[in-house]
């Protein structure tokens, strides 16, 4: 049984992994667009900020990792499928067969349509050929205009900000990282970063950029303002990678339609990954979830499926996103901006950017998030998972939403009593 994988990243890696662990007789083949081991984007602001070398950014240490595990990796871009003939045409020309294949292209980041945005010296930073270009340039003391404070975004900048760079953010929400935060927590995260040196515009858009005189740009917003910049980096949003399934009979919609074994619409083919519309453990709904967790877990599920074939559905991902903007960790969790007919309990300490938000349906917690307090992290998830009814503890909860872990040991308790009684 030969199992193409078309990605390198963790559902790729994740998957091979699994289905060698399964069956160690199959053969796997990894495709891998990247001259470059398999790596994670991730980890590419550690290595802009030089806590680890490239070689720290790879998510297997060791060279010889996958070649002593039998996992074949082939430097080559995929262009097409023909799911008649169960083939992969690869990029110059040559194609690859299998009996079983998985779509985990990931995603690819974005650019605005706006004069200049495709101007020398403007990037991404996605990949380790950006990061690189932007090492390059980064230097401290340097004028750098950062498009897009999301969650990608201010992971840039929390490297950007190491390298001592002259930084100014531009956000067109009303506040930073507007899919994981409230416009409380996130214009918290804003004062933070305000504190720290760094000049973050939100509701703020980039018209245009143009050379410049003196400097390598001049970045212009809609309110009229001229930014100059040595260097502008565009965090704004990413896609999916499907482009190269156009004609496969695939169903494709944000990303690439799945069911709960990460079977797509076409027989004997999978998706994982950020290029998957998933199962959200909270509503059920199906789409793309772009964090490195779910990946992993999607591969997971494909391995299995691909190996064994449709016995054990994803049960579905939590949405959650953990993050540290230049010291300030913030989370959230879940249904974290709450449900109809829900209720919610919070806690706001602007003056030590602190701040807890609780989502009820009736006695149960469906969402949290967090800033500035990590001692609630796991048990926010633990509850949101079981679905553990609160009782009597949600109200406790709702007066003073710091007793979290109270609530979870409660009801672990309650839990062991029904089934020792």
């Amino acid at each position: 049984m030969h199992h193409v994988i078309i990605g390198a990243g963790p559902a790729a890696v994740s998957a091979a992994e699994h289905i060698k662990k399964l069956d160690a007789r199959s053969e796997v083949t990894m495709l891998a667009a990247e001259d470059v081991p398999p790596y994670s984007r991730m980890a590419i602001p550690y290595y802009l900020v030089g806590n680890i070398k490239q070689e720290g950014t790879y998510l297997r240490k060791n060279a010889d990792h996958f070649e002593k595990l039998g996992i074949t990796v082939k430097h080559a871009r995929a262009s097409a499928i023909n799911p008649q003939a169960k083939s992969v045409a690869l990029s110059g020309g040559d194609s690859i067969g299998y009996d079983k294949l998985l779509v985990a292209t990931g995603a690819t980041a974005t650019k605005p349509p706006i004069p200049g945005i495709d101007l020398e010296g403007v990037y991404n930073c996605w990949s380790l050929a950006d990061a690189h270009k932007i090492i390059e340039k980064a230097t401290p003391g340097s004028d750098v205009v950062l498009m897009g404070a999301g969650f990608i975004g201010c992971i840039i900048l929390e490297s950007l900000a190491a390298r001592k760079v002259n930084l100014t953010v531009i956000e067109m929400e009303n506040r930073m990282v507007s899919r994981m935060t409230n416009r409380t927590m996130g214009t918290m995260i804003k004062d933070w970063c305000v504190d720290k040196g760094i000049k973050v515009l939100t509701s703020t858009k980039v018209d245009r950029i143009d050379a410049g005189d003196g400097q390598a740009f001049a970045v212009t917003t809609n309110t009229g303002d001229k930014i100059p910049a040595d260097l502008v980096i565009c965090a704004t949003g990413v896609r999916s990678n499907t482009a190269f399934l156009d004609g496969s009979g695939i169903n494709i919609d944000m990303g690439v339609v799945v069911d709960d074994y990460m079977q797509t619409s076409v027989d004997d083919i999978y998706a994982a990954g950020d290029v998957a519309q998933g199962k959200d453990f909270s509503t059920g709904d199906y789409y793309v979830q772009a964090i490195q967790p779910t990946a992993v877990e999607h591969g997971k599920v494909a391995a299995q499926s691909m190996v064994y074939g449709n016995v054990q559905a994803n049960p579905g991902n939590v949405n959650m996103n953990v993050l540290d903007t230049v010291g300030l960790i913030s989370t959230s969790f879940g249904m974290w901006m709450g449900v109809d007919g829900g209720e919610e309990s919070e806690l706001v300490d602007k003056d030590n950017y602190r701040y807890l938000n609780l989502q009820f349906k009736d006695d149960v917690l469906v969402g949290a998030s967090s800033l500035g307090m990590t001692q609630h992290v796991g048990v926010m998830r633990g509850l949101i998972q079981t679905k553990a009814p609160l009782g009597e503890w949600k109200d406790k909860l709702m007066e003073n939403p710091t007793r979290l872990s109270e609530a979870y040991l409660a009801g672990a308790q309650a839990q062991h009593q029904n089934n020792t009684a």
